[in-house]
């Protein structure tokens, strides 16, 4: 992952995802994985060919996927649920609520191809609701992984946490970000640009976007601190509300839906503490149309273009 050429390029998350649980499930037996025939688009297929004893495939039933995962997991196994994140959460939403949160089963659910990674397919495959979802149940840390590097701490730090968790692995490619090398907390998020002016908050794929828009409004004269978010629940409250009220102004950007996501959730949180001018930038409670990644980008303004365009208005 350290070639130029590549990081110029982007890494497809789910690269990162498959090869570290390879890794780790050579050193523990524990390790399975299960699938919902999607093992190809899970990206699961090399760990098929090296554990195949070790890899469930439910065939296309979601909610199977998740019993069978959570009784895997209350055997004493470390399942890593795996399925596109739109079915897996839409579709499995009672037995992940009752099988894993409500009876906090240490499984690992991960959600493959998020957001609209899947865009020509359209609204059905979108998944633009999983983190709305999933954050009002108890007990499930949500981790967004905004490149390869932290795609492998994550994966890394829920193969031993004994606790529920939803991974949200990314589909489309994004550059190495600054600081991701670190290692990764739950409830730690990080301030990657410094800025006086103004707050853009950034959740997984759109953190390298926030970061390219915080440049590009250097340029105009405006001075945009970018904080990083590497989980959704827990979020780290104490750096969001310093930025607030050091900054006065704060924008939210994800790949998602705006309406309980990243942009609802710190909106409560600031709405409690320090009421602070907000805009959110994501999909704004509609079914996004149907069309390419780079058009659905442009579409809603999650592009660097697109985000320092709504600060400056703002």
């Amino acid at each position: 992952m350290s070639n130029d050429k590549s990081a110029a390029q982007g890494f497809d998350n789910r690269i990162a995802f498959a090869e570290t649980l390879i890794k780790l499930a050579s050193s523990n037996p524990r390790i399975v994985a299960v699938a919902s025939d999607s093992a190809g688009s899970s990206n699961l297929n090399a760990f098929k060919a090296a554990f195949p004893d070790r890899l469930v495939n439910v065939g296309i039933a979601e909610q199977d996927l998740v019993g069978v995962g959570a009784g895997l997991a209350n055997a004493g196994l470390i399942p890593f649920i795996c399925a596109a994140s739109c079915f897996l959460t839409a579709r499995a939403m009672e037995q992940i609520k009752v099988d894993i949160a409500y009876s906090n089963t240490p499984a690992i659910l991960c959600g493959m191809s998020p957001g609209i990674a899947y865009g020509e397919l359209g609204p059905t495959h979108h998944s633009i609701e999983d983190l709305a979802w999933l954050r009002v149940l108890p007990n499930i840390t949500i981790a967004v992984p905004a490149d390869a590097i932290e795609t492998e701490h994550v994966v890394r730090w829920a193969a031993q946490a004994n606790q529920p968790t939803f991974i949200r692995v990314s589909r489309h490619k994004v550059p190495l970000l600054p600081g991701t090398e670190r290692k990764f907390r739950p409830g730690t998020a990080h301030t990657l640009a410094q800025g006086e002016d103004i707050t853009i908050v950034a959740l997984g794929t759109m953190v390298s976007a926030a970061l390219e828009a915080s440049k590009l409004l250097k340029t105009k004269g405006v001075s945009a601190r970018v904080i990083h978010v590497t989980t959704l629940k827990p979020l780290d409250d104490d750096l969001i509300i310093k930025a607030a009220r050091e900054t006065g102004r704060i924008v939210t950007v994800e790949e998602a839906s705006t309406i309980g996501g990243l942009g609802g959730a710190v909106a409560e949180l600031l709405a409690q503490v320090h009421p602070t001018p907000m805009r959110m930038i994501g999909i704004p409670g509609i079914f996004a149309p149907t069309g390419n990644v780079d058009f659905l980008f442009e579409r809603f303004g999650m592009t660097p273009e697109g985000i320092a365009e709504t600060c400056l208005k703002f």
